[in-house]
């Protein structure tokens, strides 16, 4: 495997770079030219094997990279946050900007300059066009999905979360320590199909599932049950 990691600093992103490298695949992780932590990446991502590349978010620049390394697989783990949408100012028109323009924009480079390479897209449970803002700019990615012509794969968890994440994002830990709770209840009464559908998932153990569901699964959509069962296949091995 050839992989482009896009989004490859974020919490999923880095354990994903992670897990590439030690199955033995070639990683380009992606950080934007302009980040102020460039130089930490570089030594971090290198000191895993790792290629860092630095194209700007512009068509022609992802293009021309694609067209030099030919990626067998291009992951798009793009997203912002509300906090971050705050701390910024833009969080009337983000999620429409990085969420789907930045995923837009690979998926653009990748039909153009890497046809043959798989799409491996990381969308939300409940992504939808009808949905509120954060899953309508999902579906409306899944709909360009199916009609790129790629292969293509669009992962679909539910919370994505644990201790070891870095950014402080409370109401989403809370709720996820709530529901695990119940879902750990109902388990233990021999009620088990809820926990397999809607449990989180830590950044590592989805970077597990998305590496080895990019190997082997069918073109489409992978719900969070799927994409546990694959985490959990790998960690047996």
């Amino acid at each position: 495997m050839r992989a482009f990691v896009a989004g490859a600093t974020g919490y999923t992103g880095r354990e994903l770079v992670r897990v590439l490298r030690e199955r033995g695949h070639e990683v380009s992780a992606h950080v934007r030219p302009d980040s102020p932590a460039l130089a930490r990446w570089q030594a971090e991502f290198g000191a895993l094997g790792a290629d860092v590349d630095t194209p700007a978010w512009e068509p022609a620049a992802l293009a021309a990279t694609h067209a030099c390394s030919q990626p067998t697989h291009v992951f798009a783990l793009l997203g912002t946050t509300r906090h971050r949408m705050r701390a910024e100012g833009t969080e009337r028109n983000s999620y429409e900007a990085v969420d789907y323009g930045l995923t837009a924009l690979l998926l653009g480079a990748t039909r153009t300059a890497a046809p043959h390479a798989r799409f491996i897209y990381l969308s939300a449970m409940g992504a939808s066009e009808q949905g509120n803002a954060y899953m309508k700019v999902r579906g409306r990615l899944e709909r360009d999905l199916r009609a790129s012509g790629l292969s293509w794969i669009a992962a679909r968890p539910a919370f994505v979360t644990g201790p070891d994440r870095e950014e402080r994002r409370v109401l989403e830990r809370l709720a996820s320590r709530a529901i695990d709770g119940v879902l750990r209840t109902l388990a233990m009464v021999g009620v088990r199909a809820p926990a397999r559908r809607y449990a989180s998932l830590s950044g590592s153990a989805l970077a597990r599932a998305l590496a080895s569901l990019a190997a082997d699964a069918p073109d489409g959509v992978q719900d969070a049950a799927a994409l546990r069962a694959a985490a959990e296949r790998v960690s047996r091995r």
